[in-house]
Parts: C-alpha cells; sequence; structure tokens
C-alpha cells in the first residue's frame, strides 16, 4: 500500500479529530514511513540496466588488427585487397579519415568516464566504409571493428554528415561552364564531340514495391528494379547521376 501525500494529511486531520491512544499514533506513522520508503527505493535505479550486457570487446587489439591487415609495413593485405574491399585507394581513404577527424571531434580518440581510450577515427571509418561497401548492417562491423551495434550506427551518422561537409563543395556540386567546356574539348580530341562522359546504368532490385507499379519497373530483370544512371569522364569524375528510373 502507497498512501499520497492527500492521504497523509487526511490522517494527521484524522487524528487531530479523533481520540487515539499513543500506541495507535506510533504504529500508524511506522506504516506510513515503510511504505514511503518502500516507494522511494521501488523508483531508484540501481547500476545498470538487468537486459544490458557488458561484451569485453577490446577496441585497441581491434585497432591495431586493423593497422596490421592494412597499413603496417608491409601489411598483411596488399593495395589490390584493400582497393577491392574498400572500392577506393589507400591515399584517398587516409585523406577521407585526416578529413572528417579534423572536422568533428566525435572521430578523435578521447578517454572515458574511467580515463580509459576509446575507439580512433580508423575503426569508425573502417566501419562506415565496409557497410557501405558492402551494404551490411552495422551489427555485422562488431568482429571487423570492435564497436557496437549502437556505436557504429552512431559512427556511420557523424561520417556521412562530416563527408557532406569537408567534400562537398568540390565535388558534391553540379559542373560549371568551366568543367564542361573542358570535357567537350577533351572527348572531341578524342573523336567524340558533343560529347560530355560515358553514360552507364545499373539495376537495383526494389523489394517493397507497390504492386500497383510493378509493371512499370520490371523489365529484362525478373522483378521490380529502379535503375540508377551516371555518366563519368575519362578522370572517374561523375558529372551526373539520377536514381530511380522505370
Amino acid at each position: 500500500m502507497v498512501f499520497t501525500d492527500d492521504e497523509d494529511d487526511f490522517f494527521e486531520q484524522w487524528w487531530e479529530e479523533e481520540e487515539s491512544d499513543d500506541d495507535d499514533l506510533v504504529a500508524l506513522m511506522l506504516l506510513l514511513a515503510e511504505t514511503k520508503k518502500r516507494s522511494h527505493n521501488k523508483k531508484r535505479r540501481h547500476g545498470s540496466m538487468p537486459s544490458r550486457q557488458v561484451v569485453p570487446r577490446d577496441i585497441h587489439a581491434g585497432n591495431s588488427r586493423i593497422v596490421a591487415d592494412y597499413f603496417a609495413d608491409p601489411p598483411i593485405y596488399n593495395d589490390r585487397f584493400f582497393r577491392r574491399r574498400f572500392r577506393m585507394s589507400k591515399p584517398l581513404f587516409l585523406r577521407i579519415v585526416q578529413g572528417v577527424e579534423a572536422h568533428d571531434d566525435y572521430f578523435r580518440q578521447r578517454p572515458n568516464a574511467v580515463g580509459l581510450l576509446g575507439a580512433t577515427a580508423l575503426q569508425k571509418v573502417v566501419g562506415a566504409f565496409r557497410m557501405l561497401a558492402y551494404d551490411v548492417p552495422a551489427d555485422s562491423m562488431d568482429e571487423v571493428v570492435r564497436l557496437a551495434e549502437s556505436t557504429m550506427i552512431e559512427a556511420f551518422k557523424h561520417f556521412v554528415r562530416a563527408v557532406v561537409d569537408v567534400f562537398g563543395e568540390q565535388y558534391l556540386r553540379p559542373p560549371t561552364v568551366e568543367d564542361t567546356a573542358r570535357l567537350l574539348e577533351m572527348n572531341n580530341k578524342r573523336g567524340w564531340p558533343g560529347m560530355l562522359g560515358c553514360i552507364d546504368c545499373m539495376h537495383w532490385r526494389w523489394k517493397n514495391c507497390p504492386t500497383a507499379w510493378k509493371g512499370v519497373y520490371t523489365g529484362h530483370v525478373d522483378g521490380p528494379t529502379m535503375i540508377l544512371e551516371a555518366v563519368a569522364s575519362e578522370d572517374l569524375w561523375i558529372w551526373h547521376s539520377f536514381f530511380g528510373l522505370p
């Protein structure tokens, strides 16, 4: 039984109006005190949540393994393996790591509440790139970078924002007049006058396509798909992209 403040006032007023002996008064006050104590203890939280499990991931060993695999001299996996697994060259990857680390304090290695150093920028960026390269969920990165699912999701969001802020002005932009003139001149010398770049398309399966639209988005590929259209120049810059063509 739990007594509210209004009920406490009621009992105090009742004891003032009624004739009761001291033993009854003491017994009632002890009951009120014990009930309030139990109610207060139920609301308090003691330690970690019962369902939360602490996993000794050994974050520092995970970082050391990444360095030994790809960035040591010599690494276990050479540049050919690196390009295949990260879809880019190692110098470009390190440039992105340095850029996002300098832009966002989240990627800088810092001590936690007990003084232990957390994950490095290399671990967080490696996890984000592997998610993008292999299209895998965040919890699959635990064995690779030794980071929990919630941490990896947070790191991925910070990574996307940092890349847009740092590299968006130079790379995430439409071609200027100077860019167009340079590309036309370059392709004109190659025997393709009026050509901006090479176009290519890729089909992406649309699993949750509405039934009413399946006929429009189904072609030579089995099942509904959307098309990613891209135009790239000889130096591999993508100057046009559009996703969603039926």
